[in-house]
């Protein structure tokens, strides 16, 4: 039989290199990660996880426990937290596998004919670790399902925020959020609220932050942002537009436990004016050119505990060389690997150092900072902030 030959003057073709498959398969297992931005990410998520069964742990240990009391009553927690968040069926095999791994290595000899001796061995070992496999699929099934739902949930959050910034006559505006989960409870906004003349057009500028994170506060954002759109098409003044949204927000707030923090201003661009009301919110910063440092505090209750609150509204001017800083507790409230906070003392550091840049330059110098400060420490709430310079 003949055999195929390649061409004449062209080489057979090479094997590929056993380290060529391997250093492949590295590379498709860690993504191109360096061993260090591996165990970064280990860190990462070890803290949250265990942030996340600690707290079911703490809650259910009793005081005056002996040492080794607490030890075993810690241990025995941190196994029922774990359980009892997987589904029963999927406890029954954990259970099942957990029994074949500590059964012993067991070896019978039954003697037979002839003086034959027959050795039968039971190793369950493997069929524990099968079913142990098996739930690990399970679960990493239900988490991709979980996180393809996510990340469709956030691609429709991001919609709802604002894109690039709009072009406002002598303001200069850049803003950013980073949400402590896959969806975030904090929002922002910047939009026109057009007045019976033109002379009466404002700009609207929002932030806010629902109390909670992740799914449920993620909704209740996306509640907020359609309220205050459809609430600011009224020719009504700001604080009855405030009074207005809590009132909307009281009816979906369960009680006063789902309330909402908010800054709600109008800008004039022909006078330079702000006038603002602070629901409950972190007050905002507005440092003068001169150095002066103000805080934007009037207002009222957060939006979402009270139905009958009034509201009361201030006005601010904004000369050229003034900036004002909108953020949430996230942003002053993140912490680091020594459980200490970025606080306004650092963020006012950062403002002075950079009053000379334009927003988006020093939002991304902020943004640089705080990633420094907080390096790889999981951060427990949303991060928005929202700065404004008076041109």
């Amino acid at each position: 039989m003949a055999t195929a030959s390649p061409p004449t003057g062209q080489p057979a073709a090479q094997p590929i290199p056993l380290s060529v498959h391997l250093r492949n398969f590295w590379r498709r297992v860690t993504e191109g990660l360096e061993v260090s931005q591996l165990w970064s990410q280990f860190e990462s998520e070890a803290r949250a996880s265990y942030r996340l069964y600690s707290h079911d742990v703490a809650a259910k240990t009793p005081e005056g426990l002996t040492r080794r009391g607490h030890h075993l009553h810690v241990v025995k927690e941190f196994f029922w937290a774990v359980f009892e968040k997987l589904s029963p069926a999927r406890r029954v095999l954990l259970l099942v596998a957990l029994i074949l791994l500590i059964i012993p290595h067991t070896v019978l000899q039954n003697p037979g004919d002839g003086g034959k001796i027959y050795t039968t061995e039971f190793d369950l070992h493997f069929w524990g670790a099968l079913i142990l496999l098996l739930l690990l699929i399970l679960e990493i099934g239900d988490r991709v399902v979980m996180k393809r739902d996510l990340q469709i949930a956030r691609e429709i959050q991001t919609w709802l925020l604002p894109g690039a910034p709009p072009q406002i006559p002598g303001l200069a505006i850049a803003y950013a959020t980073r949400p402590a989960n896959t969806v975030a409870g904090d929002y922002y906004d910047v939009f026109p609220r057009p007045g019976k003349t033109p002379e009466e057009n404002r700009v609207v500028l929002a932030v806010a932050d629902v109390a909670g994170k992740s799914i449920p506060a993620a909704m209740l954002m996306a509640t907020f942002q359609a309220s205050l759109k459809t609430l600011s098409t009224a020719q009504v003044p700001l604080d009855e537009l405030a009074s207005n949204m809590n009132r909307y927000a009281c009816s979906n707030s369960q009680g006063g436990l789902r309330f909402t923090t908010a800054f709600l201003a109008e800008y004039d661009a022909v006078y330079r004016t702000v006038h603002y009301i602070n629901a409950g919110h972190n007050n905002p910063i507005l440092r003068r050119a001169s150095g002066q440092i103000e805080r934007l505090d009037v207002g009222g209750l957060p939006f979402g505990i009270m139905p009958e609150v009034t509201y009361q509204a201030a006005t601010v001017i904004l000369a050229p060389g003034d900036w004002l800083i909108i953020f949430t507790d996230g942003l002053v409230e993140a912490v680091n690997a020594r459980d200490e906070e970025y606080g306004e003392v650092r963020l006012l550091t950062t403002l002075e150092a950079g009053k000379s840049l334009q927003p988006n330059d020093l939002l991304k110098r902020l943004m640089s900072d705080l990633d420094v400060f907080v390096g790889n420490t999981p951060q427990h709430d949303d991060v928005t902030c929202m700065l404004l310079k008076s041109e």
